[in-house]
């Protein structure tokens, strides 16, 4: 099971089993702009935060990723600017890197605000040469691969107001070479590279009465030549204080949170795997903290 986990890495060029190169998250509504760019500064107050995320705690080399983000806006500029630094690590390979986002906001009436945003994104990307060996043995065309520091870009648009929350975005727009592959005569399609994500994300709120709000969302992500990916659920939101919601994609996932004050509030989500031959029956744990700050 280990040796096929780590070809399955190395074959696709750092892909996950979910076919994703970009890092997933049980929390895509309240960290819309790490999908889209224009999301940054959107909300009602600004914030930071941190996330820390495990998973495939049954297989050795499971993925292990942890986040550091902020949002904020800058109200007379109408502009919103978000930082994102990650540590993403699964197996023998490990990405590291940062993003910086500037969202451009044009306001209309009813709080209602259509953003265009654009994402630059420094990443580097490491092979452990003696698990790669451990696992598969020595192989000509990693023997020389290289690291370094990789640069891509990011588009997307959205429209939000006091209820609707929609917007479409294209992440690692410039396909920018890995260098984790060196064999002679390598083509385009042989090297290892990042890949386009193309991203729709959704949510709506509604007011079941005084106290309950319900908050139904979804996440897309398109890649070409794999299948679509979503993440579709619903969280219900008590006095603005207390969170609880559940989700459903290639995995099951169930999510709890609290307000510990007027600025700081706590997050959890398990995620159980069950719907895939090689994912059967495997967990995922999330943490989330974020500190709130009033405009």
């Amino acid at each position: 099971m280990k040796k096929i986990f780590i070809v399955l890495l190395i074959a696709g060029g750092s892909f996950k089993l979910a076919a994703q190169q970009i890092q997933t998250t049980a929390f895509p509504q309240l960290q819309g702009f790490m999908h889209n760019a224009s999301f940054a500064g959107i909300g009602t107050t600004n914030f930071v935060g941190a996330t820390y995320r495990t998973q495939w705690s049954q297989i050795s080399g499971g993925p292990k990723t942890a986040n550091l983000f902020g949002s904020f806006a800058m109200p007379s500029k109408k502009m919103g600017m978000g930082a994102l630094v990650y540590s993403d690590k699964t197996g023998p390979t490990s990405r590291t890197g940062m993003s910086i986002s500037f969202a451009k906001h044009i306001n209309f009436g009813d709080d209602a605000v259509l953003s265009l945003g654009i994402e630059n994104k420094f990443q580097q990307f490491r092979l452990d040469q003696e698990k790669i060996v451990a696992a598969i043995g020595a192989d000509p065309a990693l023997a020389n691969a290289k690291g370094g520091v990789n640069y891509d870009a990011g588009f997307g648009i959205s429209f939000t107001n006091k209820k609707v929350q929609l917007g479409v975005s294209a992440a690692q727009l410039l396909e920018s070479e890995l260098k984790n592959y060196s064999g002679a005569g390598a083509s385009r399609s042989a090297v290892g590279r990042l890949y386009r994500h193309y991203n729709f994300t959704g949510a709506y709120t509604i007011k079941m009465d005084d106290d309950v709000t319900m908050i139904p969302n979804v996440l897309l992500i398109y890649l070409p030549n794999s299948p679509l990916e979503f993440n579709a659920g619903a969280q219900f939101v008590y006095k603005e204080t207390i969170r609880a919601g559940a989700s459903i994609a290639k995995n099951f996932s169930i999510n709890f949170g609290t307000t510990l004050s007027k600025k700081l509030t706590i997050d959890y989500a398990f995620d159980l795997y069950s719907n895939n031959n090689i994912l059967n029956n495997l967990t995922a744990n999330e943490f989330m903290m974020r500190y709130h700050f009033n405009r």
